[in-house]
């Protein structure tokens, strides 16, 4: 696990390119030990072949696999450009996470940061962070950005008979989880639920709640509920905005008419349609090569080959959490934490779908831009 000190960030920077901003950060570096003289050759080397520019205003420069011999010891150096930095292609730096690893240590450090800097909303939290702590708290995943909700806070086919026993079973396990108290779970049952549709119910409370977390349940056999149809009734449990992508989700599903989806989904199935984007098109199934695997470099060249095509592209990486992600994002594709010899699904709808599965396979075998 990466960690960060305040002694590692460097607040309100300013420069007046990436490369004056790489340097500056080699310099960092250099000066906590981490690397010796002549890595941050390295690292301009790097931009040079292919930006480190990941999305959502952050930037991860660092050396190239011939400079790991000048690398002391595994750490980052954090600075931050409130003003922005240019970073190339009308793209702007304000967070730039200089890396120095000595071998495939970096994969895990990008791991972590991806997941955390891929959040939506994150680049305007960075932006407006006044201090390291701030920072320290977004960078270590401290600072939710996503609500909770996983396989615990799901209960299916429960025997109820109404709508109000339903939404007190669904905020009782986001009480039972410890994100809100029985303020929450009472002011859930005394304002009700409201039908969104297709069956589905939502109950919701900013009472008590001390984490953002969701829970979903359905009754062991539909019932109506004002001759409304009840199938299955979402909770929200709110103190932030970081489960605004889960009701995107939602709605997607609603606007499609496949709500029904969600009664019939096992638990872990639930959490995923909540969570992850869908697409239902052609898929492949493609193992990475890499010696070290899909790092910033082969990283962009697979989303660059993405790009070229109109179709949705998504991926997941089959021996890591298995979590879908969007072919075209730099920052999710590191983010699934690729090592040599994972294997990729690639998922592709659109008119074009079968030419882009072909062309990213070819890419991935011929080396992603690193030779076969």
């Amino acid at each position: 696990m990466l960690s960060l000190s305040a002694n590692d960030i460097q607040l309100q920077q300013a420069a007046t390119d990436k490369q004056e901003a790489i340097k500056a950060i080699a310099a960092g570096l250099e000066q906590q030990g981490l690397v010796e003289t002549g890595y941050v050759n390295g690292m301009l080397n790097r931009e040079a072949q292919n930006s480190t520019f990941l999305g959502n205003g952050i930037a991860i420069p660092h050396g190239t696999t011939d400079t790991r011999s000048l690398v002391k010891k595994t750490g980052v150096r954090v600075h931050h450009f409130p003003q922005g930095v240019s970073w190339g292609d009308g793209k702007t730096a304000y967070l730039a996470i200089g890396i120095a690893a000595k071998s495939d240590e970096h994969l895990g450090i990008l791991k972590q940061l991806t997941k955390v800097l891929s959040a939506d909303g994150v680049e305007d939290k960075l932006k407006a962070s006044t201090s390291a702590d701030e920072l320290i708290a977004i960078l270590n995943g401290e600072a939710q950005l996503e609500a909770d909700f996983n396989e615990s806070l799901v209960q299916l086919q429960f025997p109820a008979t109404d709508a109000i026993q339903l939404t007190a079973v669904a905020a009782g396990l986001i009480k039972n989880y410890g994100a809100a108290d029985t303020e929450c779970v009472a002011d859930a049952i005394a304002n009700g639920a409201t039908h969104l549709g297709q069956g589905l119910w939502l109950a919701k409370s900013a009472k008590g709640v001390t984490k953002t977390a969701l829970a979903f349940a359905t009754p062991a056999q539909p019932f109506e509920e004002n001759g409304l149809p009840v199938k299955g009734l979402l909770m929200v449990a709110a103190c932030n905005g970081s489960h605004l992508s889960n009701m995107n989700h939602l709605a997607q599903l609603l606007y499609k008419q496949q709500a029904d989806k969600l009664f019939t989904a096992s638990a872990d199935q639930v959490v995923s349609l909540l969570t992850e984007e869908a697409l239902e098109g052609s898929t492949e199934v493609f193992k990475i090569r890499n010696p070290h695997g899909l790092h910033a470099r082969p990283g962009a060249m697979l989303v660059s080959v993405a790009k070229k095509f109109e179709s949705a592209i998504l991926v997941s990486n089959l021996n890591g959490d298995g979590k879908t992600v969007n072919a075209k994002s730099l920052m999710k594709v590191i983010g699934l934490g690729v090592k040599q010899g994972h294997e990729l699904q690639f998922t592709a709808q659109g008119d074009d779908a079968e030419q882009a599965l072909a062309a990213i396979g070819d890419a991935i075998a011929n080396g992603l831009g690193e030779g076969k």
